[in-house]
This record gives C-alpha cells, structure tokens and sequence, in this order.
C-alpha cells in the first residue's frame, strides 16, 4: 500500500491515435495502431484498437492525429481524454 499526496500523482497512460469518428458531443473514437510480433511465426502484424476519449470543447475532428491521455471513467466507456491535437487533417 502506497500513500498518496497531492503532489505525487501515478503516472498517466499516453497514446497516439486517429480520430476515427467525430459524430458524438464530448466524444471522439480514437484509434491507436501498434505492431505485434506473432509467437509461432516470427512474424510482424500491425493491430488497431479503438478507445473512447473525452474532448470537452469539441476541437478535434475525423482525420486528426490527437494524443490522448488514461483518465477515471467518465462513462460507461470512456476513460481517455483527448490531451492535445498533434496534427489537424487536411480537409
């Protein structure tokens, strides 16, 4: 058991990702590609998955590279927030 003070918070979970979908109010589906090397095989795939982040002024568009950051759940899914917009689309 750790105590925890004000100033030492854990550290957070920081990604990079896509916006994906941008039709929700508040909420952006963003997805994050990685790359896996398969056990048996040797070989190297490269995975999505999607998360539900929070952007509460709605600045983030569908095409956006955004970061987001792991966060408490604020719903039923989501438990990211939209950290900052890395680089905006080219519309």
């Amino acid at each position: 058991m750790t105590n925890k003070t004000p100033d030492t918070r854990p550290s957070r979970k920081v990604m990079r990702g896509i916006v994906v979908s941008d039709k929700m109010a508040k909420t952006r589906v963003v997805s994050v590609a990685h790359v896996v090397s398969h056990k048996f095989y040797d070989k190297t795939l490269r995975r999505n998955h999607k998360f539900y982040a929070h952007d509460e002024a709605n600045e983030s568009k569908s095409g956006d590279l955004v970061e987001i950051t792991s966060t408490r759940p604020l719903s039923a899914l989501k438990r990211w927030r939209v950290s900052k917009i890395v680089e905006k689309a080219a519309r």
